[in-house]
């Protein structure tokens, strides 16, 4: 049964955590302020030493936090350390995936204050838990990032943190301030879970920002927002909401949600109808690709049914009255069914509207997307946001041809799939390039499959 009317878990308020922003904001600044005679960074700088500062590293705002001192940052080493949890990461990179190791440096795990408990890592049962990760040999930027779909704090650390350490950033990361399936039930209204993510968000980038301050001295020079999935959505509302935080951004295959026009609860659906019928035409007419046909068995057990109903239950609560998060795999024509969800029938615009996009980044934004994405269609969002963006604002849009919304499918399907995580990190090469060196990105484009080499570790966005 659905929690009661009030009684669900509640988030920190907006007006709560924009009071706190503004005091971790107050602390980057002042903290922030470089010692007389630092100039500007020029490659990588080593402060004093292995762990240095370590009595200096407090992340400002949080609840909790634990301090490591760690040999190594990265998953070869925080696997066997106990400071990252594998079962987190998994299923979100392509087998075979080469990754760097033997970064050392200071690892943060903490909470930031909120009232929801459906984080249960390290035994805290305390959401918005983050990391922050400082390596000895810092090049003077600094990562942001929030989770793939409902997962804790640790879900980026093979395909994001390992790769941004090595490369000598900080990298800081948010569960997003309430994790799982039943995360819908944090929050007084319809939307306010969702929008809560953001918010974590824009914490821990200003608390990040100040905690570097301490650690080496002055604050990131850059700082470059990345994720995956939710993780990519989360990317370009904070370049549309919170630009003055970041230099830009890296977008892997981020949802789409907007008040009016596609978004999940449009395309989910016609193929929760459609699938169970074999009718095909149905499925392209809701935005599958032709070509997808193969993956779409696994989508509909493990992706469509989920995603819809919890998504749903957190917009429009009221749909299946009592019921909590609708009846899973219900036959179209079944009372209150998923699969006849009508959103604009339905119109949850006021919760929508709370974690809607709009186009208008304010910073630099690149963004890659399979064409087989068979979760978020490409037709279906990652083409409607482009369009959204336009012409007139700093954007690369790179369609990947056979590339899918799970990596690890790819072990699979290596004639028929191709990875989308090497050309995620050619596009953060190239966001470094337009930032920092004003070399302008290839032009986007829809990138063909490569006739042969390593499709798992290499990519060219073209010229």
């Amino acid at each position: 049964m659905r929690t009661p009317s009030g009684s669900r878990g509640r988030a920190v308020p907006a007006a709560g955590l924009g009071a706190l922003t503004a005091v971790i904001t107050a602390a980057a600044l002042l903290a922030g302020a470089p010692a007389a005679g630092a100039g500007a960074s020029t490659g990588r700088t080593a402060v004093d030493g292995h762990c240095a500062r370590l009595d200096r590293v407090t992340v400002p705002g949080a609840e909790h936090q634990v301090k490591a001192c760690l040999d190594d940052l990265t998953t070869a080493g925080t696997a066997v350390s106990g400071h990252t949890d594998p079962a987190d990461w998994a299923g979100l990179h392509p087998a075979g995936a080469v990754n760097p190791k033997d970064v050392p440096g200071i690892q943060v795990d903490g909470y930031f204050p909120d009232t929801s408990t459906s984080n249960t890592t390290h035994g805290w049962n305390h959401d918005s838990q983050f990391v922050l990760r400082l390596p000895d040999r810092w090049n003077g930027g600094l990562v942001v990032a929030g989770t793939p779909g409902n997962r804790e704090q640790y879900a980026n650390d093979f395909t994001i943190s390992d790769w941004a350490l090595a490369k000598g950033y900080a990298y800081a990361v948010t569960d997003k301030g309430n994790v799982g399936v039943a995360f819908h039930r944090d929050g007084r209204r319809p939307g306010d879970a969702v929008a809560e993510w953001n918010q974590r968000v824009t914490q821990v980038a200003v608390a990040a920002k100040a905690t570097i301050a301490r650690r080496y001295g002055r604050p990131p020079e850059r700082t470059y927002a990345a994720g995956i999935s939710n993780g990519g959505y989360l990317v370009r509302w904070q370049l549309e909401n919170q630009a003055w935080l970041y230099d830009g951004g890296v977008d892997w295959e981020g949802t789409l949600w907007r008040v009016k026009g596609d978004n999940l609860l449009t395309f989910l659906p016609p193929a929760l109808r459609a699938y169970p019928k074999g009718d095909t035409q149905a499925m392209y007419d809701a935005g599958f690709a032709r070509g997808s046909e193969f993956l779409w068995p696994f989508h509909h057990q493990y992706y469509w049914d989920l995603t819809q109903r919890l998504y749903r239950e957190e917009l429009d609560p009221a749909f299946d009255g009592d019921t909590e998060a609708g009846t899973p795999f219900c036959t179209s024509g079944t009372p209150a069914c998923d699969a006849d969800y009508d959103y604009d029938a339905r119109k949850p615009y006021r919760a929508v509207e709370k974690i809607g996009l709009t186009g208008r980044i304010g910073k630099p934004l690149i963004t890659v997307h399979g064409t087989l994405d068979t979760l978020l269609p490409i037709s279906r969002s990652g083409d409607v946001y482009a369009d959204m963006v336009g012409d007139r604002r700093p954007f690369r849009y790179y369609r990947i041809t056979d590339g899918t919304h799970v990596d690890s499918l790819y072990a699979a399907y290596p004639d028929r799939l191709r990875p989308l995580l090497p050309c995620f990190r050619g596009a953060f090469e190239a966001l470094e390039g337009w930032v920092e060196r004003r070399q302008s990105p290839p032009p986007s484009a829809t990138l063909p499959r490569p006739a042969g080499g390593d499709l798992v570790n290499d990519c060219q966005l073209g010229r």
